[in-house]
C-alpha cells in the first residue's frame, strides 16, 4: 500500500480518490474549495491538506485531476504548488485533460526536482470514475509508469504507456476526435429516423448489432430519444478538449475538418443554453428547427 495525495475532487477526482482509499492506500486530499475536501474526508476517511504543497509532502504518489492548463500550472508550480513539496523519487500522475505542451513542461520541471511526472488523462467519464473502470492513456518514463500502474489500477480497468511526456494527452485528443464524430453521426441518424417516421428504438435495436454499433449508441440512444442530456461529460468540457485538439492540429499540420465542424455544432448547443448538457445533446441542436417550424 502506498502513501498518496489526490488534488482536485470534482466529479472525476472525488470517486477516483475514493477508490484509492477503498484499496487500502493512505490518502491525503486537497481541493481548491476546502469544504468539498472536508466533506470527502468526512465520508471516506483519510486526511486533508490546506495547500497542494502540503498535500504532496512525504507522498509516494501524487495524483491530480483539475480543469485546464492554467489550473494545473497553479497546483503544481504556484506559490503553494505540489512540486515544491514532492519527495525525491516520488511520482506525480496528472489525470487532467490538458495540452501536450504543459505535460512536457511539467515533466521537465519534475526532473529538475528529482521526481517523475506522468501525463495520464482518462476516458470513461463520470460513470467510469464511479465504478473504477476508467481507461488511462499515459506518457512519460517507463519505470515511473511501472511503479504507478498498480496504484492507478485502483480506479482503472486499463492503463497503458504510449510514449514520452505528452503522449497521453495526444492520445486523449485522438479519443475526443473519435467521440465527436460518433456522437454527431448518432444524433443525425436519430434525427433522420424521426423525420422519416420510423420506430427509432426498433431500428437502433437492429443496427446496434451490426457495423454501426458503438458505445454511444448502446449507452446514449435511449436518453437522447427522451431528450435527457444530464448523463455525464458536459458540452463545456468537450469544447475545452476540442479547442486543445484543434490547437495541436494547427501545430502539427493534421487536418481535422469534421472535428472542427462538430466543435461549432457544440457551440450551437451552448447558444441554446446547453453548456452543462452532456455531449449527446448534439441531437437537440438538430431538433431545434423542427420545433420552431
Amino acid at each position: 500500500m502506498a502513501k498518496v495525495a489526490f488534488i482536485g475532487l470534482g466529479i472525476m477526482g472525488s470517486p477516483m480518490a475514493r477508490h484509492l482509499k477503498a484499496h487500502g492506500h493512505e490518502v491525503t486530499v486537497y481541493n481548491r474549495t476546502a469544504a468539498r475536501a472536508e466533506q470527502w474526508v468526512a465520508a471516506n476517511g483519510g486526511s486533508l491538506a490546506p495547500t497542494p504543497r502540503e498535500a504532496a509532502a512525504g507522498q509516494d504518489f501524487v495524483f491530480a485531476c483539475v480543469g485546464n492548463d492554467d489550473d494545473l500550472r497553479e497546483v503544481t508550480l504556484g506559490d503553494d504548488g505540489a512540486f515544491g513539496g514532492m519527495s525525491n523519487g516520488a511520482v506525480f500522475v496528472d489525470h487532467t485533460t490538458a495540452s501536450a505542451s504543459i505535460a512536457r513542461e511539467l515533466e521537465e520541471a519534475a526532473a529538475a526536482f528529482d521526481f517523475a511526472f506522468l501525463d495520464a488523462p482518462v476516458s470513461g467519464g463520470q460513470a467510469g470514475a464511479e465504478t473504477g473502470k476508467l481507461t488511462v492513456m499515459a506518457g512519460g518514463d517507463p519505470a515511473a509508469f511501472e511503479r504507478a500502474a498498480p496504484v492507478i489500477a485502483s480506479y482503472a480497468r486499463s492503463a497503458k504507456l504510449l510514449g514520452p511526456a505528452g503522449s497521453g494527452q495526444l492520445a486523449k485528443m485522438m479519443n475526443q476526435i473519435c467521440i465527436a464524430g460518433v456522437v454527431q453521426g448518432l444524433a443525425e441518424a436519430i434525427h433522420f429516423g424521426k423525420a422519416a417516421g420510423l420506430d427509432v428504438e426498433a431500428v437502433i435495436g437492429v443496427i446496434s448489432k451490426g457495423a454501426a454499433q458503438s458505445w454511444q449508441m448502446e449507452n446514449r440512444h435511449k436518453t437522447m430519444l427522451e431528450g435527457k442530456y444530464d448523463h455525464g461529460f458536459a458540452v463545456d468540457w468537450m469544447r475545452k478538449d476540442l479547442d486543445i485538439t484543434l490547437s495541436e492540429a494547427r501545430r502539427n499540420g493534421a487536418q481535422l475538418p469534421l472535428t472542427a465542424l462538430v466543435d461549432q455544432f457544440y457551440a450551437g448547443v451552448q447558444a441554446m443554453g446547453g453548456n452543462r448538457w452532456d455531449t449527446s445533446s448534439l441531437l437537440a441542436r438538430l431538433e431545434k428547427p423542427l420545433k420552431q417550424s
